[in-house]
C-alpha cells in the first residue's frame, strides 16, 4: 500500500522552549534539505500573532545553528499561527480553518503529556483528526498503568500505524550507527553471543547538573529521564537479532522481541545517587530522594545472551560529557604465553555521543626476547560532518508515515515493566561528589565483572 505524505504540519507548544530549541532550527533543515512545502501551523495559548512568533523563529534560529536564508524565507511564507486554550473547541475550529483543503494532517504535540487526551479529543472534534498523524513527545505515561490509559486515550481517535511515539535518540546518527555497524560488517556476528561476550557495559555520563530543570527533573530522575527509554533503546541495537524481510516493522519487531526477553529489574541489580548540592537547585523539594544517578544490572532470558550481565549507568555532574557502549569479550580458556592478562583486554568500545568512535582491544607484543604484550586500542574516530539534526529526519520521517524510528506501543509496555518493580524509592539514595563516577556502591553492584570502564579522552587514550 503506497504510503501518503502529510500535507500540512501543526505543532502544538509553538511558544515553548522545544520549539525554540528544536523544532524551528529541523524545520528550515527540512525546507533546505528536502524542499518541504507544507503549510506550518503552530498552536499555543500565550497572547501571540503570527508576528511575534516569526520573530520567535528568526531568535531560534539565529541561536540554535544559524540562519539560511533562502530556507528562512520560505518557512516564514509556510507559518501560520492559532492563539487559543487547548480546552475550548473554538481554537481547534480555527485551526480547522487555517488547514484549508489539507486532508492528512500532521499533528506534533510538543506539550505535556496531561494534555495529550484534550487536544486529541478536540481535534476529533473539529474534524482535524480525520485521516490524520500524531507525534507525542516522551514520557509515554509515569509507569505501566498510565502508559496503557494514554494507549487507549490516542486510540479513541488515532490507529495505530498513525501514532508517532518520538524519542530524538533514536534519530541520532551516532545510534543508528550502532545497528549497522553490527550487520554491515560480517566479522562481528559469530562472536556477537554468549560463547564469546563476558559483558557488557553502558554509561552515559554528563558532566553538568540539572541546571534550570529542577522541577521537571524531580518528578522524574535519571531513571525515567533517560535509562527506561534512551538506554533500553541502546540495549536493544546492541543485541537484536538481524531483522528479517524489508518491511518498516521489521527492525521494530526485533526490538519487541528482544525487549521482552529482558528480566524485570530487582531492587539488589539496582543503585542509586545522588549529587552533593541536588537539594539547593531551585525547583527541587526539600529532602528530595530523586536520583541523579543510576546503575542497573540486566540479563536477557535469550538463547543468544543467557548468562551475559548487561550493565548500565548514567547520571549527571560526571567527570565528562559522554555515552559509550564496552562489549568486553572472554579471554581464551588458557594464556598461550602464560601471562596475567587484564579481563577488560579483549572489547570493543563504541562511543555513541558526543561523536561516534569505534575502538577494538587488542594485545601487541613488546619488543624484545620475552613474549609479553601490552594493551592498545584500534581507535576508529569520525567527527560529524553534515548530519541531520535527530529532529529534522524524525519529523521528516513522520510525514513520509516511515515508523521505524519511532517507539510501538508494545515496545513501550516492555520498557515498563522492565524497570516498573523499582519505581518509586524502593532502593537507598547514595550521595556522590560532583566530578566523581557516583557513588561507590555502583562499583559493588558491578563486583567480578568490573572494574566500570570510564570513558577515555580521545586524545591521549588515558581515563577521563
Amino acid at each position: 500500500m503506497a504510503i501518503v505524505r502529510s500535507d500540512a504540519l501543526v505543532f502544538f507548544g509553538a511558544t515553548g522552549d522545544l520549539a525554540y530549541k528544536q523544532i524551528f532550527p529541523a524545520l528550515q533543515g527540512l525546507i533546505r534539505d528536502e524542499g518541504f512545502d507544507l503549510p506550518i501551523i503552530g498552536v499555543a495559548k500565550a497572547g501571540w500573532n503570527l508576528d511575534q512568533l516569526k520573530a520567535r523563529a528568526k531568535d531560534s534560529l539565529e541561536k540554535h545553528g544559524g540562519i539560511d536564508q533562502a530556507a528562512f524565507e520560505k518557512l516564514l511564507g509556510l507559518l501560520r499561527y492559532v492563539d487559543g486554550d487547548y480546552n475550548d473547541l473554538n481554537t481547534f475550529t480555527q485551526l480547522r480553518q487555517q488547514l484549508g483543503q489539507a486532508q492528512r494532517p500532521l499533528h506534533y504535540l510538543a506539550i505535556p503529556p496531561s494534555l495529550f487526551a484534550v487536544v486529541a479529543e478536540n481535534l476529533a472534534k473539529s474534524g482535524c483528526a480525520t485521516n490524520a498523524r500524531v507525534v507525542v513527545e516522551k514520557p509515554f505515561g509515569r509507569d505501566l498503568q498510565s502508559a496503557q490509559e494514554l494507549s487507549r486515550t490516542l486510540h479513541r481517535f488515532f490507529p495505530e500505524e498513525d501514532i508517532f511515539r518520538i524519542d530524538h535518540f533514536l534519530g541520532k546518527e551516532p545510534v543508528q550507527n550502532v545497528l549497522y555497524m553490527r550487520f554491515a560488517n560480517p566479522v562481528f556476528e559469530p562472536i556477537w553471543n554468549r560463547d564469546h561476550v563476558r559483558s557488557i557495559q553502558i554509561t552515559m555520563a554528563e558532566e553538568f547538573g540539572v541546571e534550570d530543570r529542577g522541577k521537571f527533573y524531580d518528578e522524574v530522575g535519571t531513571l525515567l529521564d533517560v535509562v527506561q527509554n534512551h538506554m533500553l533503546q541502546v540495549v536493544t541495537n546492541l543485541t537484536i537479532d538481524p531483522p528479517t524481510g524489508e518491511d518498516c516493522d521489521a527492525t521494530r519487531d526485533r526490538k519487541a522481541e528482544l525487549m521482552k526477553a529482558i528480566r524485570p529489574l530487582t531492587p539488589d541489580a539496582v543503585v542509586r545517587g545522588q549529587y552533593e548540592g541536588y537539594r539547593s537547585v531551585p525547583g527541587v523539594a526539600p529532602g528530595s530522594n530523586v536520583e541523579t544517578f543510576v546503575a542497573i544490572r540486566l540479563h536477557i532470558d535469550s538463547w543468544r545472551w543467557a548468562g551475559v550481565p548487561i550493565y548500565i549507568r548514567a547520571g549527571k555532574m560526571l567527570p565528562v560529557t559522554c555515552t559509550e557502549a564496552t562489549v568486553q569479550f572472554k579471554r581464551p580458556p588458557r594464556e598461550t604465553f602464560g601471562e596475567l592478562v587484564p579481563v577488560n583486554s579483549a572489547h570493543m568500545r563504541i562511543r555513541v555521543s558526543t561523536d561516534f568512535s569505534i575502538g577494538l582491544g587488542v594485545r601487541v607484543k613488546i619488543p624484545g626476547e620475552r613474549m609479553v604484550g601490552r594493551d592498545v586500542e584500534l581507535d576508529l574516530h569520525s567527527q560529524p560532518v553534515d548530519e541531520m539534526p535527530p529532529y529534522e529526519r524524525l519529523l521528516g520521517d513522520a510525514s513520509r508515515g516511515n515508523v521505524e524510528l519511532f517507539s510501538r506501543q508494545d515496545l513501550v509496555e516492555a520498557q515498563w515493566r522492565i524497570v516498573e518493580p523499582i519505581l518509586g524509592n524502593v532502593t537507598p539514595v547514595y550521595t556522590y561528589l560532583p566530578g566523581t563516577w557516583g557513588p561507590e556502591e555502583a562499583g559493588q553492584l558491578i563486583g567480578n565483572d568490573g572494574p566500570w570502564i570510564d570513558p577515555v579522552v580521545e586524545t591521549d587514550k588515558k581515563p577521563c
